[in-house]
């Protein structure tokens, strides 16, 4: 019989340890896009090297090798297509002006910067003369940077979500509580599920321009024209996936309330909820899509500040570097909906999975 020496014991629990750390920690490797720091770490620690490696090529270097010939053939083919701003550029031209962008916004940071310094020391002034009256604080009215664009874009796609949320998500939970509630939104959802913004657009700019009459509220018309466009057009994912969430609630749990006469909101904070988060989540993912993709188009068409007014002016330009400003344009907007849908992921993640972490 054979004694098992203590310190490999001990080495052994480490490194279970370790591997039950490596795992829980894939969890959030999973919900950040990351899923190939677990294999790397699980090689690290000498778990199968061979097939960790084989997973690593199969999570980062075929993504990898994927968007290396992506940028191949777009730099290859690129220069061969002429439009009526010149030849479309190429990764090279399209990175040459994001870093223009840059530096346009650190210039003009830095106009800012001078511009409050001078009027800090200009009312200093004032008040060391005693004339402390005709001090006078100013903003600063330069022109918006590409940074700024991005800004307000996520600001607004975020307001009217979070507006489109807050309807979306009682009247599912009516409608999946109630055949009556249901049967009173259904045809409602069925019309104006897939209306385009489009056709939101005048509709929301007329009344917005007639209910709002001046720019001196807290909101600016442009701000509230883009934000309720976006709530009307991204409420319905969420109210449809809230309403199948809380319908699918297994019967015998709506029995035990039944049973424990749990009261309305006891009911539907300790038992609906819980129960349909899942499904209300998946809802509000999509809706964050759709309200950021519906954004970008209001932005263009309504000439409001942000990232589709920025395509719009660069359109209208038409200089030789506008196309590849376009260009950059549009991948902030890809990579921003991703970042956007990671951060709901999170979230879901945060709420729905805890009890496998």
């Amino acid at each position: 019989m054979s004694v098992t020496d203590p310190e490999t014991l001990s080495n052994e629990a480490k490194r279970a340890r370790l591997f039950t750390r490596i795992n829980k920690a894939d969890t959030w490797f999973q919900v950040l896009g990351l899923g190939w720091m677990t294999p790397m770490l699980k090689a690290a620690a000498g778990d199968n090297p061979r097939a960790q490696l084989s997973e690593i090529w199969r999570l980062l270097g075929i993504p990898l090798l994927a968007i290396m010939l992506f940028l191949v053939a777009w730099g290859t083919l690129a220069p061969k297509v002429q439009t009526s701003l010149g030849a479309v550029p190429g990764p090279a031209q399209v990175w040459t002006e994001a870093k223009g962008l840059h530096a346009d916004a650190v210039r003009e940071g830095e106009k800012e910067a001078a511009f409050y310094e001078r009027q800090d020391a200009r009312n200093a002034k004032l008040v060391a003369d005693g004339r402390a009256d005709d001090v006078r604080e100013r903003v600063y009215t330069g022109r918006p940077t590409y940074y700024d664009q991005i800004v307000t874009s996520i600001y607004t796609v975020f307001f009217g979500f979070l507006i489109a949320s807050a309807i979306a998500i009682p009247l599912g939970i009516a409608a999946g509580l109630s055949k009556t509630a249901n049967a009173a939104l259904n045809p409602l959802i069925q019309i104006f599920k897939p209306v385009s913004p489009l056709a939101w657009l005048p509709i929301v700019t007329m009344i917005v321009s007639a209910v709002y009459a001046s720019n001196d509220g807290m909101f600016s018309k442009s701000f509230l024209i883009s934000a309720i466009t976006v709530t009307l057009c991204s409420l319905w994912p969420t109210l449809i996936n809230t309403a199948l969430g809380v319908s699918s609630i297994d019967k015998d749990l709506v029995s035990v309330s039944r049973v424990l006469k749990m009261n309305t909101y006891t009911k539907i904070t300790k038992l609906v909820l819980p129960s349909a988060l899942p499904l209300i989540f998946t809802g509000l993912r999509l809706s964050l899509g759709v309200g950021w993709m519906v954004l970008i188009a209001a932005e263009m068409l309504a000439q409001n500040p942000g990232l589709g007014k920025f395509v719009w002016d660069e359109f209208q330009n038409g200089s030789s570097q506008s196309l590849a400003k376009i260009m950059v344009a549009v991948f902030t907007i890809g990579i921003i909906g991703f970042l956007l849908d990671r951060v709901m992921y999170a979230l879901q993640s945060a709420f729905t999975f805890s009890a496998n972490r």
